[in-house]
């Protein structure tokens, strides 16, 4: 049986001292799971047909799954022109403001080439550039993305990328909407591409006449586009698969019920699938915030979705103390942690597991996905345990080099030969001993030469 209370209200509630904490809390964080479903057979379909069939094929599949009939996949620069001359002006300035706090943290930290020489003839390094090509990922559906964009290309923009494609499903009259447009000029989009879904993912990654190849896929998508960039990675790199968006909000008895109410609704906004729990050890919290939250879904456009998914997947998890609290979010290991607590910044310190951290009241999610300047590309599904937040780096690669001066090599030589030797692998040990040789054979002939020159 889950752990509950008896509180009446929208978000079902659990309690760390209920016997049965335990097997409901392990339910709650095992969320990757039961969010996607068992797709892969028909996306291998569409990405083969994709892969053999070039732009007939794609085109088909743009008619089939996005509703619309194209002539052309790629949008013209007419269309580009007059999709951002349909922005209000105070909107084109809200996009050109984001994307440019988004490329001033992006610029902070970008990795460069290195190179280090040691005494008798060392030299070895990294050179560090950009991918040649990568595509975007913009979704379509539920809501309109023009953050997404911004997140997504700015990184690659401030490595300087040479081709940065992005891909968004058309509307079915086969336009794409003004403020991605607006937002694909301002982050340093080069080519935009009418396509969604699976297909997108294969024509990047494959490629046709009309859609270039590409180095890496980057961007969220529904279950059909995370599975198939699950399925072309190897052929191309992706930024990992990106599950429904969720949140943890840690309070103290300084939150404020009405904004954890709205903190947790606006994940949940965003799709049914969405997951949003309040983790508090205050108890009176648990009753506000629950009627908050009945009393804020009545006025929102997306209350239907924001209501399912907290009905289904949200939940208020009541502790002991602040830090059983902490440690519970660490295991949650959300894509958002929100501390509402006084004294965030200390408690900063505590949290080792979250995708993105929002410290104290005034510091809501909504500032991280649209202008703070953080990447709002986010680990999801607990995996940032181990993953990070799209980055520069995301979109750079580092190639090592070496060389050895004969000094060096017979410095180290015998070293090589003996690890090669104790790995049975006699052809790496050959390939040095050769050389020693030769560097044996030198400095005897040098050694000779300067002998004979000696007697004369």
């Amino acid at each position: 049986m889950a752990a509950r209370s008896t509180t009446k209200g929208l978000l079902r509630v659990l309690r760390t001292d209920d016997s049965s904490f335990q097997t409901a809390w392990n339910k709650l964080c095992d969320r990757r799971s039961d969010s996607v479903e068992n797709v892969e057979r028909d996306v291998r379909k569409i990405v083969d047909r994709v892969r053999d069939g070039g732009d007939a094929e794609l085109l088909a599949c743009v008619k089939k799954f996005d509703g619309a009939r194209l002539k052309k996949l790629e949008l013209s620069r007419e269309e580009w022109d007059a999709g951002c001359e349909a922005i209000d002006p105070a909107d084109r300035a809200a996009l050109g403001k984001a994307a440019m706090r988004v490329r001033e943290f992006h610029r902070k930290r970008i990795p460069s080439s290195w190179e280090m020489r040691e005494e008798g003839g060392g030299f070895m390094g990294h050179k560090v550039r950009p991918l040649d090509r990568v595509g975007l990922y913009v979704p379509g559906g539920k809501a309109n993305y023009p953050s997404s964009v911004i997140m997504n290309a700015v990184p690659a923009s401030v490595v300087e990328v040479p081709e940065i494609c992005m891909a968004t499903p058309p509307e079915p009259d086969g336009s794409v909407r003004p403020e991605v447009l607006m937002a694909a000029r301002v982050a340093g989009v080069h080519r935009v591409f009418k396509m969604g879904g699976a297909h997108a993912v294969a024509a990047l990654a494959y490629g046709t006449d009309t859609v270039p190849r590409v180095d890496k896929i980057v961007g969220p998508g529904n279950v059909y586009v995370a599975t198939a960039k699950r399925l072309v990675f190897g052929r191309v790199a992706i930024d990992g698969e990106a599950g429904p968006t969720e949140v943890a909000v840690v309070a103290d008895k300084s939150a404020t019920p009405a904004w954890l109410a709205v903190d947790l609704i606006s994940q949940a906004e965003h799709d049914e699938l969405a997951q949003s729990v309040l983790i508090t050890h205050v108890k009176s919290h648990v009753n506000r915030v629950q009627d908050q939250v009945v009393r804020q879904l009545k006025t929102l456009a997306r209350g239907k979705i924001a209501k399912e998914s907290l009905s289904a997947r949200g939940a208020i998890v009541v502790t002991r103390n602040l830090e059983e609290s902490i440690t519970l979010a660490n295991e949650y290991a959300a894509e958002h942690l929100v501390l509402a607590v006084d004294g965030a910044d200390a408690l900063l310190k505590q949290v080792s597991h979250a995708g993105a951290v929002f410290l104290g009241h005034y510091t809501p999610v909504a500032v991280g996905d649209y202008i703070a300047g953080p990447n709002h590309v986010l680990p999801t599904g607990g995996t940032a345990r181990f993953f990070s937040p799209l980055g520069v780096e995301d979109f750079l690669k580092r190639t090592s080099f070496v060389r050895f001066e004969p000094p060096k090599l017979r410095e180290l030589g015998a070293d090589v030969m003996r690890l090669a030797e104790a790995e049975g692998l006699t052809g790496h040990g050959l390939s040095v001993d050769l050389r020693l040789q030769k560097i044996r054979r030198v400095r005897r002939e040098r050694e000779a030469a300067r002998e004979a020159e000696a007697e004369l």
